[in-house]
Parts: C-alpha cells; sequence; structure tokens
C-alpha cells in the first residue's frame, strides 16, 4: 500500500537529534530479564529525515510540565528548539510521523505549525476512544496530547496510516507489529543503505544483541517484540543500522557535532 504515490525514492538523510538526558534509569525497565540493579543513562531524542522536498520528523519529542516532575529530566531542549540546531525552523518541518501514542513521543505536535501528523489509525482509535474507557490503557499518555491529536485531525492536518507495510513517502515505509503500544510503528528509510528508526520498538542497541524484548505493556507482547526486532534487522541489512529508541550509544556510533548524529 502507498499513500504517496510510487515515484523514484530520494536519497534521504537522517539526524539523531538529543533533546534530553535521562540519568539512571534501570535496565530492566527497558531490556526484560536485565539484572534489577543495573543502570545506564540513556536520551529523549527524535529523528530529522531530509530529502524530496521534505523535512519529516519521526517523533516529536515532549514539552509539558507534568513529565518533568514524574521523571529526571537533564540538559533540555525543546524539540522545536533542538530542531533548529539542525537548521530547520519549526514552521518548515513538513510532516511529523508519531511511533506511538507515549508522552515523550506525541507530546511535541503542537510545537510545528504546518506539518502534517501521522500515525496509525488503530493507534489513534484507540488512545482517544478505548483507553479510556473501564477496562482501557491509557499508561503513558498525556490526556493533553489526545485533545491536541483530535484537534490535528478537526484541523485537516492528521494522516492515518492503515496498517503494517505501508509506504507513506516515496522510500519510506511504516511497519506495525512491535506491539509497543497499541498499534505502535515504526519507519524504514530506503537507500544505500537502508535504516530502520524503532522508536521504543526496541529501547537500546543491547535489546538486538540479546534478543530480548522492550517493554512493552504485557508478557504477551514479548514474542511479536522479538519477531520484529529480527524484522527490523532484515530490513536494515544490519543490526548497526537499526536505531533504538532512547540509546545515547547513537550519538557515539555516529559523527556527532553538539545533539546532533548524522546517521546519513
Amino acid at each position: 500500500m502507498t499513500l504517496l504515490g510510487s515515484a523514484s525514492s530520494p536519497e534521504y538523510s537522517i539526524e539523531a537529534i538529543r533533546y534530553a538526558n535521562s540519568p539512571g534509569d534501570p535496565v530492566a525497565d527497558l531490556v526484560i530479564g536485565a539484572p534489577k540493579d543495573e543502570k545506564v543513562d540513556t536520551v529523549y531524542a527524535i529523528w530529522l529525515i531530509r530529502g524530496g522536498g521534505r523535512n519529516i520528523l519521526f517523533d516529536s519529542g515532549f514539552h509539558r510540565q507534568r513529565w518533568f516532575k514524574e521523571w529526571t529530566i537533564e540538559d533540555y531542549l525543546r524539540p522545536d528548539e533542538a530542531v533548529r540546531l539542525a537548521g530547520v525552523k519549526p514552521e518548515e518541518v513538513t510532516d511529523v510521523v508519531i511511533s506511538h501514542a507515549h508522552w515523550d513521543h506525541m507530546g511535541g505536535i503542537d510545537l510545528f505549525p504546518k506539518a502534517s501528523v501521522w500515525i496509525q489509525k488503530e493507534e489513534f482509535r484507540y488512545y482517544t476512544q478505548d483507553a479510556w474507557q473501564p477496562g482501557g490503557d491509557h499508561g503513558g499518555i498525556d490526556p493533553d496530547d489526545v485533545q491536541q491529536l483530535v484537534r490535528l485531525n478537526t484541523e485537516g492536518r492528521l494522516r492515518l496510516i492503515d496498517g503494517d507495510n505501508v509506504e507513506i513517502f516515496p522510500g519510506i515505509r511504516a511497519y506495525t507489529g512491535a506491539r509497543h503500544t497499541f498499534a505502535s510503528q515504526y519507519l524504514r528509510v530506503g537507500g544505500t543503505p537502508p535504516f530502520v528508526l524503532a522508536s521504543d520498538s526496541v529501547y537500546l542497541y543491547r535489546n538486538l544483541a540479546e534478543h530480548k524484548p522492550s517493554a512493552t505493556f504485557s508478557e504477551a507482547d514479548y514474542p511479536a517484540n522479538l519477531k520484529n526486532q529480527e524484522r527490523m534487522i532484515q530490513l536494515a541489512g544490519s543490526p548497526d543500522r537499526v536505531v533504538p529508541g532512547h540509546d545515547a550509544l547513537q550519538f557515539q556510533k555516529f559523527a556527532t557535532r553538539g545533539r546532533i548524529a548524522k546517521l546519513k
């Protein structure tokens, strides 16, 4: 399935932009089965994809104050200001693709005033409806973000991606099934070479190396998460080109200046 046509693909550039640090996270919260007392410093990041006349963000970060009270967040720069460091003004972002609805990935959709926002249709449906009903699960979901998502839909700026293996831009495809949230997605950015941007479907490179699931909503989702980690490696052609959502190592593995790592 293709949403924006199947024209020849541009050669995209990809940059990881670190907008905050998260010190001393328990590894067991990120890699299932890790030692309970082990800690790791992680990052909050968004990814800027440029090519074909578009400035595409994968995930949007966060800025709502309640989360600074719940988590230890250091060296924070609001995502729209962080994108400026890469030479892109907030109003020049053409598209924001949301991997999943958690506060630290969807919480900046109101910072990019001209962007179309892309999300899985089932992720939108669940977190605007069933998640808030008895028996629903809205852990990590900010009600203000959900209201903003609905507002974008009424303004005609929301794009719903319907299912797995969908080309949303020439050479960029969205995949589902890793089960981090109800209908989370990850991206394959084609080119020479291709990359997979995993977001929280893979928290750390260690998930891939140890074949351990990322933290998900239930143990029932662990097999799907592992299956999709293997799929990501196949789609990227190498585990080195699968980029985890919170691993600070991406800013060591790739050429980095300040907050920005150039992946390709």
